[in-house]
């Protein structure tokens, strides 16, 4: 079959759903070495379609190399690692097929879709704005930009948000966090702990550690558990506090949802955790579904002076005390302590914060202390 009726072809079943048959309609001309830029685009295409990802990246990226100042072929490959959650190469891929050619068709929603897809509404919207005064705006565009609209005023960051962070913050991690940032909130609920139950004998108790990330609250406190969990939201964060084997079990999950699960737990922790929250109401619920009866929920947060909770310039959220004892008592909780700390410096400046223990039964409020 000649190149381009080849690729008439292969279009043709592309739209119609059809992506295996594109694909076997352009494999002889692939294989052939005869194949074209759009013949090799389009098949790449049918290959993503197709749930072919792996392949789809190889064939993208081997167009872009033989084709390395052609706009297409930075897209094609973008949308293939899209499709595959490799949002940073994703994005650059569709940043240079935008430098190179800032008309090509779709470049820039494609560029939105993966900003939203990180949870950067910001950005997205921006990219989305920009595709909506083109001529053939994309007619899914309206949908997307009321979804980065919803996402920019939510009550919290968004899960996209925080698993691209800290997949891309994974291989660094404890050293960034315990050099450059002073990272201190897991040593802070350990001597905490100490404070609101002096007794505890060592490998006593079930501990689940939210927002584990790499482990390092885990290590704080392994001496306490007789078992110990983490959940985390990023799949490179529960790889690396996997490798520790301190954890019975590490998995990639919500801190909201905690609810969904079986397991009860007498602590649970949330070491600078909750800083990507706003309103903990649903955390809260979901840390006391699986508490034992008198368990404790220790975290850190950074404090907002005021009332309520607002985003701060890092995009990390603050809480005030009052909001915390508030929202405490609605979701069933007494509060047990409140310790003034920082658990983290900014430009080597502490970052004002609060620890708080939390717990069901009727125990009494320790005044707030301060705690170094």
């Amino acid at each position: 079959m000649p190149a381009d009726d080849a690729i008439e072809q292969a279009q043709a079943l592309l739209e119609e759903g059809a992506a295996l048959e594109a694909a076997a309609a352009l494999k002889p001309l692939i294989e052939s070495g005869r194949a074209g830029l759009l013949a090799r685009a389009t098949y790449a295409r049918a290959l993503g379609a197709a749930g072919e990802s792996a392949t789809a990246i190889e064939t993208a990226r081997e167009t872009a190399l033989l084709f390395p100042g052609v706009a297409l072929a930075a897209l094609v490959l973008g949308e293939a690692l899209l499709a595959e959650g490799q949002l940073p190469t994703a994005i650059a891929e569709f940043q240079r097929a935008l430098r190179i050619d800032p008309a090509l068709e779709g470049a820039r929603y494609m560029l939105g879709c993966a900003w939203l897809e990180a949870g950067e509404p910001d950005n997205a919207l921006r990219e989305f704005e920009l595709a909506a005064a083109g001529e053939n705006a994309s007619s899914q565009l309206a949908d997307r930009i009321a979804e980065a609209r919803r996402m920019r005023e939510a009550p919290r960051s968004n899960p996209r948000y925080v698993r691209h962070l800290f997949d891309q913050f994974s291989g660094d991690y404890d050293s960034r966090m315990l050099g450059q940032l002073g990272y201190a909130a897991p040593r802070i609920l350990r001597e905490f702990a100490a404070l609101v139950m002096p007794a505890v004998e060592n490998h006593s108790v079930s501990i689940l550690d939210l927002g584990c990330g790499t482990g390092l609250a885990g290590i704080a406190f392994r001496d306490l558990a007789a078992v110990l969990d983490g959940v985390d939201l990023s799949p490179a964060m529960i790889a690396k506090a996997h490798e520790r084997a301190i954890y019975r079990t590490v998995e990639v999950g919500d801190i909201e949802d905690l609810g969904k699960s079986h397991e009860t737990y007498d602590i649970v922790l949330a070491a600078d955790t909750l800083v990507y929250l706003g309103a903990l109401d649903t955390v809260f619920d979901s840390v006391g579904a699986v508490l034992v009866p008198d368990g404790l929920f220790l975290f850190t947060i950074e404090e907002h002076v005021g009332s309520g909770f607002e985003l701060g310039p890092k995009r990390r959220w603050r809480h005030s005390e009052a909001y915390l004892r508030d929202a405490a008592a609605q979701s069933g909780f007494e509060v047990r302590a409140i310790i003034t700390c920082s658990p983290r410096t900014e430009a080597a400046v502490p970052v004002p914060g609060l620890a708080v223990a939390l717990q069901r039964s009727g125990r009494p409020t320790v005044s707030k202390i301060g705690l170094k």
